[in-house]
């Protein structure tokens, strides 16, 4: 643990972020910084997770928003970034596409399934649902998830279960959650330049189509 340089890397992420920007942004920034520090002294954080919470943060901020990270939702889920605004709230959940070793040899379907169960788990604790990840990260968003929750059907409920039930038994995802789960955005986090390109789901998953095609396991 490297507490020094942890401090001096989010401390630079959150100068370049808020380069001209107001007070109030510069204060809820640094609330940001200061929690994850502190949960870097606790070792719950690391540094490449939490300069793209800082990020994100400071998005969140720019459009009006309150942010807390590492915030705890239940017993067992404890979300990247939680977000107000009034009475709404958003939570964002970022993926850097890690993949087990114990899974080295079915990356893609792990991977898949990693990113229902957190739809299916997580946005049900917020108003609005956004997944992250960092420029060279591609997220195979299963296509129920476009479909409004009315519309998806009994087959393909099962279709995601059963491939989250292979990686996920503690506890199962539930049919429920997968039909009622929704995303609202998707964010490519680009902590190089420390901004945010922000797409809709459906725009995002055009931009992948082709690739998302070739791993066979489009559902």
């Amino acid at each position: 643990m490297d507490l020094e340089k942890f401090t001096r890397d989010v401390g630079n992420v959150a100068t370049r972020a808020c380069v001209n920007e107001d007070q109030i942004v510069l204060e809820r920034m640094n609330f940001v910084k200061q929690r994850l520090i502190d949960l870097y002294k606790r070792n719950l954080v690391k540094i490449n997770h939490s300069v793209m919470e800082m990020v994100c943060a400071k998005h969140l901020i720019k459009h009006g928003y309150d942010v807390d990270v590492e915030r705890q939702l239940s017993d067992t889920l404890v979300c990247d970034v939680y977000a107000t605004k009034g009475d709404g709230s958003f939570i964002v959940e970022i993926e850097t596409g890690f993949t087990p070793p114990e899974h080295a040899l079915d990356p893609s379907a792990y991977y898949v399934a990693r990113i229902a169960s957190k739809l299916a788990r997580y946005s049900q604790y917020a108003n609005k649902f956004a997944l992250a990840a960092p420029p060279a990260s591609l997220l195979p968003i299963p296509r129920i998830f476009m479909k409004p929750p009315r519309k998806r059907n009994a087959d393909e409920i099962l279709k995601v279960k059963e491939l989250c039930d292979r990686y996920y038994r503690s506890p199962p995802i539930s049919p429920a959650e997968i039909q009622n789960a929704r995303l609202h955005s998707v964010y490519i986090i680009n902590v190089d330049e420390a901004y945010v390109d922000e797409f809709d789901p459906e725009s995002y998953l055009e931009f992948i189509k082709e690739l998302s095609a070739r791993t066979g396991l489009e559902i």
